[in-house]
């Protein structure tokens, strides 16, 4: 899954150190999820776009999505 935690973050001036904060998990957890090694659970999905003020299908898209879109 891709998503734009890096961008959002930056447009912030927040470390991840910072955002594993805001949301109370660790920075190795915001690590995984920017690297798209780990999906947030449903709940951190929901916790990540009411703080960014953002629906969750404009922070993540599931991978291969814009081929899909496209053809």
């Amino acid at each position: 899954m891709r998503n734009r935690l890096p961008v959002l973050r930056a447009e912030r001036d927040w470390t991840q150190a910072d955002l594993a904060e805001r949301l109370d998990v660790s920075r190795q957890t915001i690590v995984s999820i920017e690297k798209g090694k780990y999906d947030p659970s449903l709940p951190l999905a929901f916790k990540i776009a009411s703080l960014f003020e953002l629906q969750i299908e404009e922070i993540f898209q599931p991978d291969g999505e814009d081929e899909a879109l496209a053809g």
